[in-house]
């Protein structure tokens, strides 16, 4: 049966936000697998913050999204042909399925998935990369002690929710930041922080002197600018940070916001280290059998907020992550299961 496949593919390097003249929506015909390739039909797709980087231009930890390219993401779906002896029809698996209703692969960063013990959804969220990024973020860099003060930004976030869970496993006091009220009151209510400082509208380092008074001593980083300026003035000794993502730059127009208080690392003797989730694949399995033991035993919540739109809904969906929308693991469903 002949298939066709819709991709969004990079038309034009960003400026500020991405707009739609920066995607081009391709229709072309589903090509079958040769040998050693499958053939899979996207269920989700993954969209991240780090997408937006992965458009610009310039040396990064991976390479850019080249012009004319489909657009690089995370997915989870189904192997409906195969000429790879690892893999069945039938079989579900995750990897970089990208912006597109059916992936051609030769197997290479493809891993089987077992929806009987998962929903799909939150194999792109607490057992994907999100999940494998807070796991080995916090716990390999941030090295948290029990009874220490950790502080998460972009607290409400997919990584920042998984973050403070683990924290709060691990026996920390666990302090978030987010904006708005509502975000607020779910990461506490739902995901368990101890507080959560409202940036919208409160002073974070005000809130930090009543929430920290003995000093930060592990701060997980999401957003960059102001907010880590506010937590570099409040560590204690001996402090980490752990720089994830900063969403707040990552539109900018202009220069790239740095922390202004950062000799507060000297004073505090205090380190910050950047972290890229790519470096702990061969570690991958030990995370993920962790975090399964921990949501099996209902100690980590998993909150995916997916919609339904099929592909082409991708650009105006992926808009959620920078004006403040979603909540948990933002997904996109492309097809049924």
């Amino acid at each position: 049966m002949s298939r066709t496949n819709h991709q969004y593919r990079l038309a034009a390097r960003p400026v500020g936000l991405p707009r739609p003249s920066d995607w081009k929506y391709v229709e072309e015909p589903v090509t079958e697998p040769g040998e050693g390739e499958v053939l899979v039909k996207v269920n989700f797709l993954s969209l991240d913050p780090a997408m937006r980087g992965w458009m610009n231009e310039g040396k990064s930890y991976i390479r850019p999204v080249e012009i004319g390219e489909v657009m690089r993401a995370g997915g989870v779906g189904q192997v409906i042909a195969s000429r790879n002896a690892q893999f069945a029809v039938g079989d579900h698996v995750s990897g970089m399925l990208n912006v597109q209703e059916y992936c051609l692969s030769d197997g290479r960063g493809l891993t089987k998935v077992d929806p009987a013990l998962a929903p799909l959804p939150v194999y792109l969220g607490v057992l994907g990369m999100t999940g494998m990024t807070a796991y080995f973020g916090l716990l390999d860099i941030g090295r948290p002690e029990p009874g220490q003060t950790v502080v998460v930004s972009g607290a409400a976030g997919a990584v920042g929710s998984v973050v403070g869970q683990i924290a709060k496993i691990k026996g920390c006091r666990v302090i978030g930041i987010a904006g708005g009220e509502r975000k607020c009151r779910l990461v506490v209510e739902e995901f368990g922080f101890d507080a959560c400082i409202d940036y919208k509208s409160e002073d974070v380092r005000k809130a930090l002197r009543e929430h920290a008074p003995e000093g930060v001593d592990v701060y997980f980083d999401n957003v960059g600018g102001d907010v880590l300026d506010a937590v570099l003035s409040r560590l204690a000794r001996g402090a980490r940070i752990v720089i994830c993502g900063a969403i707040s730059q990552y539109n900018a127009t202009g220069q790239v916001k740095g922390p202004a208080n950062y000799m507060s690392l000297l004073v505090n003797r205090a380190s910050m280290t950047g972290m890229v989730v790519f470096d702990y694949a061969d570690r991958y399995p030990e995370a993920a059998a962790e975090l399964a033991k921990w949501l099996s035993a209902g100690k980590l919540r998993s909150l995916e907020d997916v919609v339904d739109g099929g592909v082409q809904a991708f650009p105006d969906t992926l808009l959620r992550l920078f004006n403040g929308d979603n909540t948990g693991k933002l997904v996109l469903k492309v097809a049924e299961e």
